[in-house]
Order: C-alpha cells, then sequence, then structure tokens
C-alpha cells in the first residue's frame, strides 16, 4: 500500500487573515467533503490550527486546498504542518471553540 491510500493525520497552522472570515466553517466544508476528521480553531495568534486525519490522498487535498488560500475572503500568507497522531475516537471533522 502507497503512503497516498494509507491513513494519515498532519497539524497545520494557518497564517494570515484567517479568522473573522470563514475560514473555519469552509475548511469543515472541504474536509467533510474529502471524508477526512479532525478539527478546525481559532489560536490566540491570529493564526488557525487545523488537524486533519484520513486516506492521504484526501489529507494532501486539504493541504493543497489550505496552502491555495482556503475560502475565497481568506489570505494565506503562510501553512506550516507536521504529522500528528490524531485522535481514532473522531468520528467527523469539527469546528472547536
Amino acid at each position: 500500500m502507497s503512503d497516498a491510500t494509507s491513513a494519515r493525520c498532519v497539524k497545520c497552522w494557518v497564517h494570515g487573515r484567517v479568522q473573522g472570515v470563514g475560514f473555519r466553517y469552509t475548511t469543515q466544508h472541504e474536509a467533510q467533503k474529502l471524508g477526512l476528521t479532525g478539527y478546525a480553531r481559532n489560536l490566540d495568534d491570529g493564526s488557525v490550527e487545523v488537524v486533519a486525519c484520513g486516506e492521504g490522498e484526501q489529507v494532501e487535498k486539504l493541504l493543497a486546498w489550505l496552502k491555495a488560500g482556503g475560502p475565497r475572503s481568506a489570505s494565506v500568507e503562510k501553512v506550516l504542518t507536521e504529522p500528528s497522531q490524531g485522535d481514532p475516537t473522531w468520528t467527523s471533522f469539527k469546528i472547536r471553540y
């Protein structure tokens, strides 16, 4: 089995104008379309933290969408990523507050 089809979790920090522009909601919508689990939440420094778990190829599609700028209302400056363990009990992609 290749990495593209194996399960994968990634944690991202999305920087730029990403709060107050529907970023978490739109990210949730994209992640659900891709069949991913995880969450998106605002951080105190103005960035958004995204943890996405699922099929590697689908996780890559979400990462590409984030790096391409996410929703039209946002202005993404950079996306930092690192591997994550995720949580096997997650059943959906949620917005955290």
